[in-house]
């Protein structure tokens, strides 16, 4: 980037705190930063309404002190490649589809058309090389919930920033609220690096699918739904951060994926939107101030690692070393959840192969863990150096629900609290499948730590 080329969206006419619409300014600065051959784009302290924005290659769109970008509720108006004269989109390549479910289009063509309703964004980085958004103390991208009654589930909006077919990407600094679908979705990029980030209500934080060399860290994660998701990625650090969630702290799947040093904790600061009526939805209202939600609101974490992989996309990296370590995590209801039995949406495509935990204390959990592998490709888990603690109410709990494995394996691990009737249930045959039990301290009795069973299996999805 050419860092001495600097160009002020007010020198473009954009005002500060202005009741009209400055997305036209902001985008003149951001087309002449390009034109230019790259440098960067400050929007100073101020409230600025935009309709969507396109970030192009070698810009830096800097958010400077107590700046705000704050998004249109109308849906329509998100379609900014449609619109781009600057860097046309083939017309084939966008789409006002509404969402589709798997029922519908067992191929997800929603996800795959880079340039669909599906895709739209606050911010849109679309085949561009070394973009970046970075914000300074109180910047802000807030999408205010953005209603959509033909989005996914009849009424998620535009994401946050989305970035498709890219190559180095840096978003720092800022606070993303209230997105009408994810914060961020990034999709078949490379080299892309998240820091110092706060994701605040609704959706998922981040959500990467097919990206390779991640790196996500000293980010503030408080999420209605997942807070780091995504699926066939390749080279993936997720590194002290804070998770709390009212879904997933993790629904993710791919290869060398480390998660480490990161405080992962429940209930969730926000309530899953997904409960409230249409109509609160419709309104734009957080779900924590809906009448609706005040007797049934969600703010339990289903679970910390959910595997992830759906049938959308062609999977090119399985599930296989993955690791989670020197974590702290208290109150979710699960603590790993992979069910390859069939009935699970967002898990049928190739299987979790390995996961290891090490150096993790894990409290106040009150459902078992689930590892049900694929019979012709058996997962193994690994548990290393893990301290285990059930929920008040729930010590009569099994520790973990298995069938098709290679190998389940503690070692150094402490289970309080525990009462019930085995440790682990097992669904494989007799003979089928290795456990390893290597300084674990439980009060089960070593007879019980391993119960088969012919029952039917059983599974809450995710």
């Amino acid at each position: 980037m050419l860092k001495e080329n600097v160009f002020s969206v007010t020198d473009y006419g954009a005002v500060p705190n202005s009741s009209t619409y400055q997305d036209i300014y902001i985008q003149k600065a951001l087309d002449a930063c390009f034109f230019a051959g790259g440098g960067e784009v400050t929007v100073p302290a101020g409230t600025y309404r935009v309709r969507g924005l396109r970030l192009r290659s070698n810009t830096t769109l800097h958010l400077l002190e107590d700046c705000i970008l704050e998004g249109s509720r109308d849906p329509e108006a998100y379609f900014v490649l449609e619109k781009d004269s600057v860097e046309p989109v083939d017309p084939a390549e966008i789409s006002h589809n509404a969402w589709l479910s798997a029922d519908d289009d067992p191929a997800f063509t929603f996800f795959k058309t880079k340039g669909s309703r599906w895709n739209n964004a606050l911010i849109r980085i679309y085949r561009a090389h070394n973009a970046a958004i970075v914000g300074e103390k109180g910047a802000v991208i807030d999408g205010r919930n953005c209603y959509d009654p033909n989005g996914e589930e009849h009424y998620r909006g535009p994401h946050g920033i989305s970035a498709i077919d890219c190559h180095g990407l840096t978003f720092s600094g800022y606070t993303a609220r209230n997105t009408g679908n994810w914060a961020h979705c990034i999709t078949d990029c490379s080299n892309v690096r998240v820091d110092n980030l706060t994701c605040l209500a609704g959706h998922d934080g981040v959500h990467i699918t097919s990206c390779e060399d991640v790196i996500i860290k000293h980010c503030g994660f408080y999420t209605g739904d997942d807070c780091v998701a995504g699926f066939n990625n390749k080279n993936v650090l997720v590194t002290d951060c804070e998770i709390n969630t009212a879904c997933s702290a993790f629904r993710f799947g791919g290869t060398n994926v480390l998660i480490t040093d990161c405080r992962i904790f429940a209930p969730a600061k926000y309530f899953f939107r997904g409960a409230m009526t249409q109509e609160e939805k419709e309104s734009g209202i957080l779900a924590n101030d809906a009448p609706s939600m005040q007797e049934h609101k969600r703010d339990n974490m289903l679970s910390v690692f959910t595997y992830y992989a759906d049938h959308s996309t062609v999977i090119t990296n399985p599930g296989t070393n993955i690791t989670v370590r020197d974590c702290e995590i208290d109150g979710a209801d699960r603590f790993l959840h992979f069910n390859y039995s069939g009935n699970e949406t967002w898990q049928n495509n190739r299987p979790l192969l390995d996961i290891r935990f090490e150096n993790i204390r894990a409290e106040n959990i009150c459902m078992p863990m689930t590892a049900y592998g694929d019979k012709d490709a058996p997962v193994e888990v690994i548990f290393e150096n893990l301290d285990f603690s059930f929920r008040k109410g729930f010590e009569d709990t099994p520790f973990m629900h298995v069938a098709n494995f290679r190998q389940i394996v503690l070692r150094h691990v402490c289970i309080r609290n525990a009462h019930a009737q085995q440790l682990i249930k097992n669904w494989s045959k007799k003979g089928e499948g290795a456990f390893v039990f290597d300084d674990l301290t439980c009060d089960i009795p070593q007879d019980r730590l391993v119960v088969h069973t012919d029952e039917p299996f059983i599974c809450q999805p995710i």
